[in-house]
């Protein structure tokens, strides 16, 4: 197994109180990504930030409120898990981070089979990230602990859909820290 940690739209739009997509829950799991990037480091697995990166007129606000508009404030990772030396950016326009982005590319170069999802929002980005995951032969692990989304439904949802449908593994952290 060669693992990468991702780490979904952890952006001031959706984790500060207030946000325009707020996503409260995404704040319980800030300890818990934490961990798993702390452990990660030590094993020396790649860190990916997959972050929201809107146009101002992004077609996308007129499903949701306008956020996460590239260059701004709203844009950038929270402060609690500010991306290092290193770790590798990619900017996304979409729910899915891989549509129109580099990401398969980077993960091939490094031979990453795996993939650790985390973030929010869980039934939306995490999803829809998991499944071209899935559909492009990469394995998928999702620690509950590390994923959230705006409703508790949606969330079991989205998990229920990844651990049935697209076979990835949804397990506790401590039992996937385990196994890297």
């Amino acid at each position: 197994m060669k693992p990468a940690i991702v780490i979904i739209d952890m952006l001031n739009d959706f984790i500060l109180e207030g946000a325009p997509l707020e996503c409260a829950k995404g704040r319980e799991i800030i300890e818990p990504i934490n961990k798993l990037i702390e452990h990660g480091r030590k094993k020396n697995i790649p860190i990916i930030f997959i972050t929201d990166s809107h146009d101002p007129n992004d077609r996308e606000f007129k499903i949701w409120p306008p956020h996460a508009v590239e260059n701004s404030k709203g844009s950038e990772v929270i402060d609690e898990l500010k991306p290092q030396k290193g770790d590798i950016i990619v900017k996304k326009k979409t729910y899915d981070g891989f549509f129109r982005t580099n990401l398969d590319e980077l993960l091939k170069e490094k031979k990453i089979d795996t993939l650790i999802l985390t973030g929010v929002c869980t039934d939306i980005c995490i999803l829809h990230t998991g499944s071209s995951a899935t559909l492009l032969g990469y394995n998928v692990k999702v620690p509950r602990e590390g994923v959230a989304a705006l409703t508790d439904e949606d969330h079991e949802f989205a998990l229920k859909h990844l651990e049935n449908v697209l076979k990835a593994d949804v397990d506790s952290l401590d039992n996937i820290i385990n196994q890297l």
